[in-house]
C-alpha cells in the first residue's frame, strides 16, 4: 500500500505480495487442522515457505465417516502440501472416500446408459420387457454371489 503525505512524492512499491488476495467468488475456510489444542503458543522462526511449513506442523485431522449401515470408521487425514486440501487430495487419503467416489462414477455411467440407449429406454418404458430384465439381473447377481 502506497503511502502519501503533504509535500511528499510518490513511492512505488518495490515488491510485490507473495501471496495474493482471494477473488471475490471464492470462499475461504478456516479450521483448526490439529486434535489437540496447543499446550502454549510458540513462534517458529525460519519457515520461510509453504512447504517448512507443512513439515514442521505435519498438520493432521481424525474423521469419523458413516456408512449407509450405521457402522463408523475413523480415518486421519493428513496435509503435507497444499494439494492435499484440494478434493482429490482428501479422496485419495481415503479409502472410504474412494470407495464412495467410485460408486459415484458407476453410477452416473448407469445414468448416461439410461440417457443414451434406445433400446433400454424401449425395455424400461415396456412392463414385460422391463420385469424380464430385472429377472435376468437377479439371476446373473446370484450366478456371482455363489462364484
Amino acid at each position: 500500500m502506497d503511502n502519501y503525505s503533504l509535500g511528499g512524492s510518490e513511492v512505488k512499491s518495490e515488491a510485490s505480495e507473495a501471496i495474493s488476495e482471494i477473488s471475490q467468488n471464492k470462499t475461504l475456510l478456516v479450521q483448526k487442522l490439529t486434535q489437540d489444542p496447543p499446550v502454549k503458543p510458540e513462534v517458529v522462526k525460519g519457515l520461510n515457505s509453504v512447504d517448512a511449513v507443512f513439515d514442521h506442523f505435519k498438520p493432521e485431522i481424525e474423521v469419523t465417516h458413516e456408512n449407509q449401515d450405521g457402522v463408523e470408521k475413523k480415518e486421519t487425514l493428513r496435509f503435507s502440501n497444499v494439494g492435499d486440501f484440494s478434493k482429490k487430495g482428501i479422496i485419495d487419503q481415503s479409502e472410504y472416500l474412494r470407495n464412495l467416489n467410485a460408486e459415484k462414477d458407476q453410477y452416473l455411467k448407469v445414468v448416461k446408459q439410461l440417457k443414451s440407449n434406445k433400446i433400454l429406454k424401449m425395455a424400461l418404458e415396456n412392463d414385460d420387457a422391463k420385469e424380464a430384465l430385472l429377472e435376468s439381473i437377479h439371476s446373473l447377481l446370484t450366478e456371482l454371489r455363489e462364484k
